[in-house]
């Protein structure tokens, strides 16, 4: 389940970012890493058009035949992986399909207009694509990372058609006020590559409501053991938990696996904890974790997932 890389960009040490313009987190030190920017993800996709001809459900050459079925609307449940983030034994970030919970609702454009306040965190989702976060400043606009640029949007025009939702809850550090949000994301429009701290618009958007180094890129010293877990849940019952030593890392790939969706998710992990039939004795075996929300016990046996050699 590695990343797939297409392209390197090395940073030296002097053009890491070291601190944030805002002055938060200040009283953690500084965290100098130096990083590889892989080719944005979600810069790279554009979302596919509605299907046209005889499986839009139009009939083909004017027949009178009965329409083919329409394509099934967008549902979270089946294409999203529920899954939760940790630090330590600290849960930053959760997405849950328990029931009754209507936080992964996805709305039209249009009627999430009317649920967007400045500052809220907007989340775009499509099958098959990479989810495209954006920050939303008022007056029907958002600003986000798109194609290597922090652009400033109407947020009809920054779905591209796809459904959206707020999703303040998801990552659950402190946010700072609205105002301050707001003012974060303004500040960088205009942005564009090299100029760029961040290596996708979930992380410019995360970084801009919470103003957490560990959001840009070298924000933490890649050293020592994995700090960060992040525990997909299989089943009711069931978990597979993959380490990583950054948060940027863990959000990749947290990313590539909605972009693939759910059902490769279960199939890669399948495959990855059951190639065949282990010997006696053998330990490389994915262990049963604690159920989602539930922080897994730290072990020397889980995968190294860290997406960046240094």
């Amino acid at each position: 389940m590695g990343n797939q890389v297409e392209k390197l960009t090395h940073l030296s040490y002097k053009e890491v970012p070291t601190a944030d313009p805002t002055g938060v987190d200040r009283d953690d030190g500084p965290r100098i890493g130096v990083s590889y920017i892989f080719s944005n993800d979600d810069e790279d996709v554009e979302p596919q058009p509605p299907p046209q001809g005889p499986d839009s459900g139009s009939l083909p050459d004017g027949g009178d035949g009965p329409p083919l079925p329409q394509p099934q609307p967008y549902d979270p449940r089946l294409h999203e992986v529920e899954c939760s983030v940790f630090y330590r034994d600290e849960c930053i970030y959760q997405k849950s399909f328990a029931p009754g919970s209507a936080a992964l609702s996805t709305y039209t454009p249009e009627n999430l207009l009317n649920k967007c306040k400045p500052g809220d965190l907007v989340e775009f989702v499509s099958q098959a694509q990479y989810p495209h976060w954006a920050v939303y400043v008022g007056n029907f606009q958002v600003v986000h990372l798109h194609r290597l640029e922090v652009s400033n949007s109407f947020l009809t025009d920054a779905s591209q058609g796809r459904r959206g939702r707020v999703v303040n809850d998801l990552y659950r550090y402190k946010p700072l006020s609205p105002s301050a949000v707001v003012r974060n994301a303004l500040a960088h429009v205009g942005a564009k590559e090299r100029e760029l701290s961040w290596r996708n618009s979930e992380s410019f958007a995360a970084w801009c409501r919470y103003g957490k180094r560990e959001f840009k890129i070298g924000g933490e010293l890649r050293i020592g053991k994995q700090p960060y877990r992040l525990q997909i849940q299989l089943s009711a019952q069931r978990s597979h938990t993959l380490e990583f030593q950054s948060l940027e890392d863990l959000i990749m790939e947290k990313r590539r696996n909605d972009q693939i969706g759910r059902a490769a998710v279960l199939q890669e992990l399948a495959t990855h904890l059951h190639p065949a039939e282990p010997d006696e004795g053998d330990s490389n075996l994915a262990r049963t974790t604690p159920p989602l929300g539930r922080p897994p016990a730290p072990s020397s046996e889980e995968e190294d997932r860290e997406a960046v050699a240094h």
